[in-house]
């Protein structure tokens, strides 16, 4: 009998090359290990939330009066609820056409892309177009919008920094086109050296392939590193000269933990370099509520912005937005309250700005207490996590260990980290998953951890890591660096 079109066989063949090492084979052993009855600590993602962050309240307080709008009706809801969310929610469902449960326009409701505009406008000092930023389901459902856009076949190629979010490779797989890795520096805390570009590139070109595109990551995921305005600018005039479109991957624009590099967005370095490479380079940027201190990830919201794209170009990218007819309504209410939150006077104000500072000021400790975990360990090797929400320690592998996960068919790294989840219950992500430099290994995890919990759990990790390295080093001179 021949195959069925869903016989794993005659599948897409762009399906099965696809990976997405974030829930991969480390996620899916958690998980059996979990339902088994073992305390599992989940930082192999970044979802805030599941992880013990606290919702903030004023958002919630005012979806939840858009999600049930007969409590507006109620004369007691002054009683449960602050004027300025109840004000809000009645702003926010004037902007429907039948409030959360009905289908907004396929870029999102136009009041809440206005809103968008004018935070833009204020981080950057330059205007924005609500007619250029489109809503989506997180800012993942746009990025694979945008690369579906641009990927034409196999032959299309796209930079992507490596260590990088697989995101991104399993998009370009899953679209049928080619990854162009360029690497980040370790030893320079990740940054980037427009020599990498230029060989990448170079080499991509020798091969056949066309670069089309180039992926930032800023802050950087899994690397957390924040690019300076200088950097910034280095790869917009290289994007200029080869004609490449940049997209800028800004989620974690509010995660910063360190005052000598604050994030800058592409578009403020874009526009402050002026004509004609402000008005020629084409830019897509992306932001999310799933992480700053919001945390949302469950709630599925994001926009994209796009910058010097054709007219005809954005009308064919609508036309494909439409085809799901609309993002999610509820979202598109919590991106608007993100860029646009209490302001001074507000009486949701102070416990605002109270509950977000305290979560960012929470992380920048946790970033602290996990980087110098690591570096008390033996043979491992962790740059500070300067912005995002997680660390990207290197695992100096002794041979016998690399030599035992070949053994054991395992990569080496995913070999570890096996070991540290069966032995710990801290589920982290292999490096290999993230790409690396060969015979490099690395492991992420976040900084999410309740701060109460870090230093126990980085006490397991470090005995863990110790025993491990105790066990397959050949105590002859092997080192640490």
């Amino acid at each position: 009998m021949s195959p069925r079109a869903l016989d794993y066989e005659s599948l897409n063949e762009n399906v099965k090359r696809a990976q997405y090492a974030v829930r991969g084979e480390l996620y899916l052993r958690a998980s059996e290990l979990q339902k088994e009855g073992k305390k599992i600590i989940f930082t192999n993602v970044g979802n805030p939330h599941a992880l013990g962050q606290k919702p903030l309240t004023f958002p919630r307080q005012v979806v939840a009066l858009c999600q049930a709008p007969f409590l507006l009706d109620d004369p007691n809801v002054g009683l449960l609820f602050p004027a300025d969310a109840i004000a809000k929610a009645k702003h926010y469902l004037s902007l429907t056409t039948g409030g959360l449960g009905a289908y907004s326009d396929s870029r999102g409701l136009p009041g809440v892309r206005k809103e968008v505009a004018e935070f833009i406008e204020r981080r950057d000092g330059y205007p924005s177009d609500p007619e250029l930023i489109y809503l989506t389901d997180g800012a993942s459902k746009g990025v694979m919008q945008i690369l579906n856009t641009i990927i034409r076949g196999e032959g299309d190629g796209v930079l992507v920094p490596v260590p990088q979010y697989p995101l991104y490779s399993a998009a370009i797989s899953l679209f049928g086109g080619s990854l162009v890795p360029y690497f980040l520096e370790e030893t320079e805390n990740w940054g980037l050296d427009i020599n990498n570009l230029r060989q990448s590139v170079a080499e991509a070109r020798f091969k056949g392939i066309t670069v089309r595109a180039m992926v930032i990551i800023n802050p950087g995921n899994p690397t957390g590193q924040c690019l300076s305005e200088a950097n910034l600018r280095e790869i917009l005039k290289y994007c200029n000269q080869e004609n490449l479109v940049l997209l800028g991957d800004e989620v974690y624009q509010q995660n910063i933990y360190q005052d000598e590099r604050p994030f800058i967005s592409a578009k403020k370095v874009l526009m402050d370099m002026g004509p004609p490479i402000s008005k020629e380079l084409q830019l897509v940027s992306f932001h999310t509520v799933s992480k700053g201190y919001w945390g949302e990830c469950g709630q599925r919201g994001g926009y994209f912005e796009m910058t010097n794209i054709p007219p005809k170009t954005v009308d064919e990218i609508y036309k494909v937005a439409s085809i799901s007819l609309s993002p999610n309504v509820p979202a598109q209410i919590f991106m608007g309250l993100m860029v646009n939150p209490p302001k001074p006077g507000d009486i949701s104000y102070d416990q605002f700005v109270r509950e977000s500072k305290g979560i960012i000021e929470s992380l920048r400790r946790r970033a602290r207490i996990m980087t110098d975990g690591f570096n008390s360990c033996r043979n491992v090797v962790c740059n500070f996590t300067e912005g995002a929400m997680y660390s990207f320690p290197q695992i100096r592998l002794p041979p016998r260990a690399i030599e035992a996960a070949k053994r054991a068919g395992k990569v080496p790294d995913v070999f570890y980290c096996l070991k540290l989840l069966e032995a710990t219950g801290i589920s982290t992500v292999p490096g290999s998953g993230f790409g690396q430099k060969e015979g490099v290994f690395h492991l992420r995890t976040t900084i999410l951890p309740a701060e109460e919990e870090m230093p126990e759990i980085m006490n397991s990790y470090k005995k863990f890591n110790d025993e491990f390295m105790e066990q397959y080093e050949d105590h002859r001179g092997y080192s640490r660096m």
